[in-house]
């Protein structure tokens, strides 16, 4: 990332950080790894989680780079046998046999290989995530091919239900029955719940593969519901702000993801969401009731201001907190790390149960485990459900020792 100026236009340097029409990782640059480090609380320990083995987490962005410029052949977890459909499957070109391309939902590791000029074949996907294909990537509305959620659909004879995958908005579980009655299940990435339990489509057929999002398929991963974070995060910042009513409060976000954090903030504490144009183009093309009508075009209207992740450096918070002409002389930094991820450079030091950090500057850091991914707990309950007859791993498959794990957890889960 290039260095930046005595004077930054904020918005324009935080656009940059969003998705592009050809952008392949949805940020420029990369993190400088020489940024200050910071002591900080260890808030996992509020729910007595461990340091998870960061070998375990799939290094997305490295693997983005590397792979970006190279042709491969489309692996077989991304293809649904006895059909012409792959899912997720766009940095592959034009996929032999493949008449229809399935996108699960809009982050960079699953469209990865989607453009503007993308001309292979027809794209589906939800209403939400055709809108983002649009106006993010600008791909041709010709190509795109919305399905609404709980709707079942027929292609070739085959019969295709996208359902809620509590993850980002618009991701989705893609339920496919063929005219044979086998039933294949694709998570995509998500956060599994009881109420998928419900899903009718679910609770009536029998699932003979399901391909599993497998992200924190390891017993380490047993990080609270998003509810409880919720709450907890929620709680931490009206203190705060009690007691520092001059405080920003910056919540850390991809171009998705993270919108119910900040949407729970805003309807606590009665405060608007202060984000860039693009970030608040993207936010309006959700529709959401709660989002659209409280973000504000002036950061200095409300406290509560969302970034991108990649601006959370020390050196341009501490830019950024000046900027605002003395209204706001402190920030509170909300920092939702997905867990597992650079746990090893959070290092303790207590304040009773309050994860409030070293000061550097006027800026304070706050880290929670919250995640869009299912925990350990939730994907074993998940496939008990489902009672599937072979599961597919989709997630840290790239090493036999992994897998032979994970085959063994499934096969403990589908025992009791």
């Amino acid at each position: 990332m290039e260095k930046l100026k005595e004077t930054v236009d904020f918005d324009s340097y935080f656009d940059d950080c969003l998705p592009q029409p050809d952008s392949v990782d949805g940020c420029k640059g990369g993190a400088d790894k020489k940024r200050r480090r910071l002591t900080q609380k260890n808030l996992f320990q509020l729910w007595g989680l461990e340091n998870p083995n960061l070998d375990l987490r799939p290094s997305t962005a490295t693997s983005l780079a590397s792979r970006k410029n190279q042709q491969r052949l489309c692996p077989f977890y991304k293809r649904i046998p006895g059909t012409p459909f792959t899912v997720d499957a766009f940095c592959y070109g034009s996929v032999k046999g493949c008449s229809a391309y399935f996108l699960s939902h809009f982050h960079a590791d699953h469209y990865i290989g989607l453009t503007k000029g993308w001309s292979h074949g027809p794209i589906y996907c939800t209403n939400l995530t055709a809108r983002l294909l649009r106006i993010c990537l600008y791909v041709s509305p010709s190509f795109i091919c919305p399905l609404e959620l709980g709707t079942e659909y027929s292609l070739n004879g085959i019969k295709i239900t996208m359902l809620d995958a509590n993850h980002c908005p618009g991701a989705a579980l893609i339920h496919f029955r063929l005219p044979n009655g086998q039933c294949y299940l694709h998570t995509g990435d998500f956060r599994a719940s009881k109420l998928m339990q419900s899903y009718p489509v679910l609770a009536s057929q029998r699932i003979n593969i399901l391909y599993l999002d497998t992200t924190y398929c390891n017993p380490k991963y047993r990080f609270p519901s998003k509810e409880d974070v919720l709450e907890f995060v929620v709680g931490v910042t009206r203190r705060y702000l009690n007691n520092h009513p001059k405080t920003i409060v910056v919540v850390g976000a991809y171009s998705i993801g993270k919108e119910h954090v900040y949407s729970a903030i805003s309807k606590a504490l009665g405060v608007k969401i202060y984000a860039n144009a693009s970030r608040r183009r993207i936010l309006r093309s959700f529709g959401w009731v709660g989002i659209s009508e409280n973000l504000s075009t002036n950061g200095k209207d409300t406290p509560l201001h969302i970034l991108p992740i990649s601006s959370l450096r020390f050196e341009i918070l501490q830019r950024y907190l000046a900027s605002q002409d003395g209204q706001y002389t402190s920030m509170l930094l909300d920092l939702l790390r997905h867990h597992g991820e650079n746990l090893n450079l959070i290092k303790p030091t207590s304040k009773g149960n309050i994860t409030i950090y070293g000061e550097i500057n006027r800026c304070f850091l706050g880290g929670v485990p919250y995640s869009e991914h299912s925990n350990f707990i939730e994907l074993q309950e998940f496939v008990q459900f489902l009672r599937p007859e072979k599961i597919i791993p989709t997630v840290n498959v790239g090493n036999a020792v992994n897998r032979g794990k994970m085959q063994s957890y499934f096969q403990q889960w589908l025992k009791a």
